[in-house]
């Protein structure tokens, strides 16, 4: 009898366990990470019966075995860190494209005002509301690449931000799966604790919607890497993730591990999960976006400068900046930045754009190897060759000269050149003065009343470029060539095909000459002498006289002795050659046009629209292919691991069955005990 009690027994303690295991399964549904279990049981030990053989004695709760796929838990991890590295990057990616795209925030709209506003000016150069709009236009244009300036700012600070969060977060939980490493280690000897398995799985894929990580498990412990093998989690312990200002650029964090003895910069071989993302945005977006952005504001405010320089304002002066330099103490200072281990005292690098034109959207590494000579590398690998800080002039890069400010550098001190980052935030209009728009072409050719030949001229064009940023210079410029005008060209007669001149200054004196081709179109290019007010040659810093050229074309045939005059166009109010000049700055290459190639400003900022929107489409893609992928991935462990509430409810009347039958072999061993009591 006893041991058909001992049968039911095992069968009521095998049902309830199994009746609890469901139950539980049941109830933890809706957990994340959960992985359903099942108990195993095995037949008790045999009973011998003597000759004929032997009897079972019950059953035995053998295992509640956890229902789990290592290779499928580690593709959801693996799938999450994708998908969340696509969906952070493609989220961020949209948010820049809608800016600078939309024409309520970006830069087309106000451009195309500006110049519009540009042409009505020119079309009445004497009208002064038409320039007060021109200048409003100016302002509204300067203060829309402030503003994009500001969100790219703002945005890369919240992508320092978030590195700092996540950081914290990936530390939580290495620690939690450390701590979950060495619970499970101590209680590994009892049984397999399956709640805390699947708590760290969970930590792990958690982990991986941070970053992305690899996972090695070593005597039932896992040790958790990020990019090429730098360890978060060995074992029972951990290391932590900082996010804090590069040594290189400041104003982007980097990402470091730290580990007991030392710490290692992990930014350029991290990748999945949020950090990832955002990691990726920051460089293959953001940053060239705002180098971009930069390099177009510098080439506006420049260009339009430089050529307004080179005409006369309403009151005969040559004209004013509408914008701000490109050079400013500020804006030169602040295009370099020290690296953190560079000697003590060092100096810092001034950085001065020579040529507006032939600037890249690239950054550079300097790098010294002495005090003297150094190393510049572009981003993206080119080498630009080893200078030295006292080459005279300075070698221009790509459109810049650096130069030392502060005290002497050492071997091995190193430096980040953004040559247009802070370019779209340091762009202002800064004329008040509408009068001093240089709409005027500064010279002004005419024809003598006794010329009889059928030779006409264009308007000369000054070919010598003023530097309108320095106002003393200016200055000087215009007294010299004032004071070296008016010029006379005088033709001979034609021979052989080919046709003299003399030029003749305001004294009648010769100070050059030249031929034609007759009846063609001819070029002449026209140097006359810089004077100061005595009359006397104005001389250089290297005690070179100083010439001014401007260029006119003549074409038909003039007769012997025929003329032209050349003059300073001081009464130039209603001219408009320099402000068509300008205008057709529109659409002239001048934005990286260096090489020979380059675009419009036009056509630089669509090249930004649509290589941003180019990136936000393919992050969007990649965002919807990899979430496909992490569901799939997650069905198919789900469709092993997952809690199913159909089969659970059935497993739950079975296992009762189940119960009830171990239940009735007990009253059965009671029944037939009492009936063997009774016999007696």
């Amino acid at each position: 009898m006893a041991n058909l009690i001992n049968i039911g027994l095992s069968g009521l303690s095998s049902s309830q366990a199994a009746l609890t295991t469901t139950s539980n399964n049941i109830s933890n549904v809706a957990t994340s990470g959960y992985s359903r279990q099942s108990t195993v049981n095995s037949a008790g030990a045999l009973q011998s019966i003597g000759g004929a053989g032997y009897v079972g004695t019950g059953t035995t709760l053998a295992e509640v075995r956890r229902i789990y796929s290592s290779y499928l838990q580690n593709q959801v991890a693996s799938s999450t860190a994708l998908d969340s590295e696509a969906s952070t990057l493609s989220t961020n990616a949209a948010t820049l494209d809608s800016l600078l795209s939309d024409s309520s925030t970006g830069i087309t709209s106000v451009l195309s005002d500006f110049f519009t506003s540009l042409q009505t000016a020119a079309a009445s150069p004497s009208d002064t509301a038409s320039r007060q709009l021109l200048v409003t236009a100016a302002s509204t244009l300067s203060n829309r690449f402030n503003t994009i300036s500001t969100q790219i700012s703002s945005s890369n600070a919240d992508v320092n931000s978030q590195l700092t969060s996540l950081s914290e977060q990936v530390n939580s939980l290495s620690k939690s799966i450390a701590s979950l490493n060495q619970q499970i280690v101590s209680m590994s000897g009892g049984g397999t604790p399956n709640s805390l398995l699947d708590s760290r799985d969970e930590a792990v894929r958690q982990l991986n919607e941070l970053v992305g990580v690899t996972v090695q498990q070593r005597d039932g412990q896992y040790d958790v890497y990020l990019g090429t093998g730098q360890a978060l989690v060995s074992g029972t312990s951990s290391n932590t993730l900082t996010a804090q200002p590069s040594a290189g650029d400041p104003s982007s964090y980097s990402l470091t591990v730290n580990y007991a003895s030392y710490s290692t910069d992990v930014t350029s071989v991290v990748s999945g999960g949020k950090i990832g993302g955002l990691l990726r945005y920051r460089s293959e977006v953001l940053q060239p976006a705002q180098n971009e952005l930069g390099r177009l504001a510098m080439v506006v405010s420049d260009s339009i400068n430089t050529q307004l320089g080179q005409g006369l304002d309403a009151n005969g002066d040559f004209g004013s900046s509408l914008f701000t330099s490109i050079n400013t103490d500020a804006a030169v200072s602040s295009r370099s930045v020290g690296g953190a281990k560079n000697s003590a005292g060092s100096g810092n690098l001034d950085v001065t754009i020579t040529d507006s034109s032939a600037l890249t959207a690239y950054n550079y590494a300097v790098k010294f190897t002495d005090a003297n000579t150094y190393t510049v590398t572009r981003s993206d690998g080119t080498s630009m060759g080893s200078h030295t800080l006292d080459e005279d002039p300075a070698p221009s890069i790509d459109g810049f000269t650096l130069s030392l400010k502060g005290n002497a550098l050492s071997a091995g001190d190193s430096f980040t050149v953004t040559p247009t980052r802070n370019g779209a935030s340091q762009i202002k209009t800064t004329m008040t003065d509408v009068s001093k728009l240089a709409f005027a072409g500064p010279l002004a050719a005419t024809s003598s009343s006794g010329n009889s030949g059928t030779g006409s001229v264009t308007q000369p064009t000054l070919t010598t470029e003023l530097d309108v940023y320095d106002s003393a210079a200016l200055a000087k410029a215009q007294g010299g060539i004032e004071n070296g005008l008016p010029v006379k060209l005088v033709f001979g007669s034609a021979s052989n095909g080919s046709q003299g001149y003399t030029v003749f200054n305001a004294s009648g004196a010769s100070i050059g000459t030249g031929t034609i081709v007759p009846n063609q179109t001819n070029t002449l290019n026209v140097s006359v002498p810089m004077l100061d007010d005595n009359g006397n040659a104005m001389l250089d810093a290297d005690g070179n006289a100083m010439t001014a050229t401007f260029q006119m074309n003549i074409s038909g045939s003039p007769a012997a002795n025929d003329s032209y005059t050349v003059a300073f166009n001081s009464n130039g109010t209603s001219d408009n050659r320099n402000a068509t000049s300008v205008v057709n700055l529109q659409n002239t290459k001048t934005v990286g046009s260096a090489s020979g190639g380059g675009v419009s400003m036009t056509g630089a900022y669509a090249k930004l629209v649509e290589d941003v929107g180019a990136k936000a489409a393919q992050a969007s893609s990649d965002a919807t292919a990899t979430a496909a992928v992490l569901t799939s991935a997650t069905t198919s462990r789900d469709s092993v691991a997952g809690v199913n509430l159909d089969e659970e409810a059935a497993d739950l009347v079975k296992f009762q069955q189940y119960y009830t039958a171990s239940s009735q072999i007990i009253k059965t061993a009671q029944e037939v005990f009492s009936t063997l009591l009774n016999a007696l």
